[in-house]
């Protein structure tokens, strides 16, 4: 009886049937399979989640991309319209003059010898003085600027760390950007130099050396500077009878000091001949370059020495606009020089 009783009473103790060692193994089995499948899940959640961000990152770099091209090309533009509404305001007097403008009427000796030369048409035209002042510096400038821009490639290997400049998605060549930066200039410094010239035109008014043969001047008594009355006299009231003469060659006949066609040939000529003297670098022969600097210079000498022997002007209207075209050329380049310097040294680049 003690027996089974103590046999009854130990037994609750033992380990139940039920938790045998097969059914601990399919737990254990079940519990593997659902770390991994978990794990499977969560691997699956990353993969989405870099696809997500590799195309959220794609995306703003293509937004970045097209932004900073749009602001290049919003900057270039921006810079463009400032110089060409610079140029416009510094061009526009001129155009005031020419079309409203009224010379300072003074008056005359009917004496004076200076005055009494011969209408002569220009050997230097104005088509002539055009192509002097405009074809033959914006060409220049464009031959020398391709040759540099060409040269530098070769020495670079295509490893060029210079500036680029991007418009509508295409990549400026480097010579084209110096172009329009010395042209620029170019154009700005000879519109500034033919308003020195004409402020003093119309300022001074003094006769042109062929006034009595294009105005033919009648006295308000109806005497001409062929009666003997008017000899010694200095005639302020008078008319033009102009007979051939045009409006314009009556407005022109006021208009002798200073000399344009001096002022804007030796501008042209002289800032050609700096600029070579500066970007010109060719290691073929040195006396080519100073070759071209001489004919420039000719060129210019030659123009203003037309003027007189035209009787457009008198020899001191011919100075003074040499010496005109010439400071301006000198002024505008030693400006531009300057500021290359100054800007180098601040951020070691030069624009």
């Amino acid at each position: 009886m003690r027996n089974e009783t103590s046999s009854s009473e130990t037994t609750p103790l033992r380990r139940p049937e039920t938790q045998s060692t097969d059914n601990v193994a399919q737990t254990n089995r079940q519990t593997t399979v659902n770390v991994v499948n978990n794990t499977h899940s969560n691997n699956n959640n990353n993969y989405g989640d870099s696809v997500e961000v590799r195309l959220q990152e794609g995306d703003s770099t293509q937004q970045q991309q097209q932004t900073a091209t749009m602001d290049t090309n919003k900057r270039i533009l921006c810079r463009v319209g400032l110089d060409v509404l610079i140029l416009l305001c510094a061009g526009f007097p001129i155009l005031l003059f020419f079309l409203l403008g009224e010379p300072y009427k003074r008056g005359f000796f009917c004496d004076d010898e200076s005055l009494k030369h011969p209408f002569h048409d220009s050997t230097v035209r104005n088509w002539m003085l055009y192509f002097i002042g405009g074809v033959i510096p914006v060409g220049v400038i464009l031959a020398v600027e391709v040759l540099i821009s060409q040269n530098k490639a070769k020495q670079d290997n295509g490893n060029s760390t210079s500036r680029r400049y991007v418009f509508m998605n295409y990549d400026l060549p480097d010579w084209l950007i110096e172009c329009y930066k010395k042209v620029g200039i170019y154009a700005f410094g000879a519109v500034l130099s033919q308003l020195t010239t004409d402020i003093a035109k119309y300022s001074i008014g003094r006769l042109r050396p062929h006034f009595i043969a294009v105005c033919q001047p009648q006295m308000p008594d109806g005497t001409t500077c062929d009666d003997s009355i008017n000899a010694g006299r200095y005639i302020q009231e008078f008319t033009c009878q102009g007979v051939g003469s045009s409006a314009r060659m009556l407005k022109e006949m006021r208009l002798s000091f200073p000399s344009g066609h001096s002022s804007f040939t030796f501008f042209a000529m002289v800032y050609l001949a700096l600029y070579l003297q500066a970007r010109m670098t060719w290691r073929g022969s040195k006396l080519l370059r100073h070759l071209l600097q001489f004919a420039f210079i000719m060129v210019a000498w030659y123009t203003a020495l037309s003027r007189v022997s035209d009787y457009k002007h008198h020899w001191s209207d011919v100075l003074a606009g040499s010496l005109i075209g010439s400071i301006c050329a000198l002024v505008v380049l030693c400006a531009q020089r300057q500021g290359k310097m100054i800007f180098d040294v601040s951020t070691n680049r030069i624009m």
